[in-house]
């Protein structure tokens, strides 16, 4: 090839490269042009929330919004992060406030109030705070779990109440998650001060370490660390949800009619924990979080919770899956201690169940 056609055919190239190039790039532009319209909406939650892709999804082309979910740890963990940064919120909203840990939140004044008008679907008794800061999204009973093969292997009868947990018989067989920290580990916590008294739980509990419980940070690490029936674990009763089987039946690799774990929800067995959500003071996307905080309570969010957090819908026109339906539990009756003396003995009966338990 001459050195002139060579030019030529090289000059052809480059230009065909350059004018891809500028394509490219202008495609870029206006890709990020487009980008740049849209919202982007944070969520600052704990490590069990989840929600379908799907219904997230029309979410964000519904209102032109993208949804980033910013996880942080466990309940009571997540909390104290958002608490500790809400002079400088890392989020827009944040969802995972229980009652347990409402008086704190609300100490915090780190929301700002929202009544959306989907709360006129909502029953009165999950509407705890009536400032409209926090606003109710699911509830769940938090109870004992065991592991029914476990018991019918050893032959040993499987426990039917808190005391029975304080028989040798069930001597190192239970985990619960540390108060200070996780949200079923309080509730829990809760559940035996409503059962015992003031005067009665840590006696109770005092009974607890001596039959050699364990104590772990997190329900993550109880349930699928430590509990024979979701692990390789060697602790047969767990402190779960009474939903947990359900979700036993719903995840089991092969095809189940009973759920191999149960849960004990007689009167005053469980605490009844409702979770909340409520948008940072200082939001940047006032507008879409509300929008936002309207979805959660619409049917379309709500009958999506079951099967994802398997816990229960607080709008009762969210129709239930089947094995939600038939396999998901609620107590009896559940424990009960109000908000208000939650707020006013909250670090104290977590800090003597610390030097009972850990110290």
């Amino acid at each position: 090839m001459s050195v002139k056609k060579y030019l030529s055919v090289f000059m052809t190239v480059l230009a065909m490269v350059w004018a891809g190039a500028w394509v490219a790039a202008w495609a870029g532009v206006g890709h990020a042009g487009a980008s740049e319209s849209r919202t982007t909406l944070t969520l600052m939650t704990h490590d069990s929330f989840s929600i379908g892709k799907k219904v997230i999804r029309a979410f964000e082309e519904k209102n032109a919004v993208t949804l980033k979910f910013l996880k942080a740890g466990d309940a009571g963990a997540a909390l104290n992060r958002a608490i500790l940064s809400k002079n400088n919120p890392m989020a827009d909203l944040f969802f995972g406030v229980d009652n347990a840990f409402l008086s704190r939140a609300i100490q915090a004044d780190m929301f700002e109030p929202y009544h959306s008008p989907l709360l006129g679907d909502i029953p009165e008794r999950f509407k705890l705070d009536k400032t409209g800061r926090l606003t109710p999204i699911d509830f769940g009973d938090v109870c004992l779990n065991y592991d029914k093969k476990w018991f019918a292997d050893k032959k040993i009868p499987p426990p039917s109440s808190m005391e029975d947990l304080t028989d040798p018989a069930y001597k190192g067989l239970l985990v619960v998650e540390n108060p200070a920290v996780s949200s079923p580990g309080l509730a829990f916590l809760l559940a035996t001060i409503s059962r015992f008294g003031e005067s009665g739980h840590l006696d109770f509990w005092r009974k607890l370490k001596k039959n050699d419980a364990l104590v772990v940070n997190g329900w993550n690490e109880a349930y699928w660390g430590k509990f024979t029936a979701a692990s390789r674990g060697d602790r047969p009763i767990v402190v779960s949800y009474a939903t947990s089987p359900a979700a036993e039946v719903f995840f089991s690799k092969e095809k189940i009619d009973a759920p191999p774990t149960a849960a004990i929800t007689g009167a005053g067995e469980c605490y009844r924990q409702i979770e909340f959500a409520g948008i940072f003071k200082g939001s940047k996307n006032r507008d879409a979080a509300k929008k936002f905080m309207d979805f959660m309570l619409s049917p379309a969010f709500q009958e999506d919770i079951p099967l994802n957090m398997f816990v229960f819908p607080v709008n009762p026109n969210a129709r239930l899956p089947e094995v939600f339906a038939a396999h998901a539990k609620t107590a009896e009756k559940p424990g009960a201690v109000s908000h208000e003396k939650i707020a006013e003995k909250r670090m104290e009966w977590i800090d003597a169940w610390t030097t009972e338990m850990l110290r």
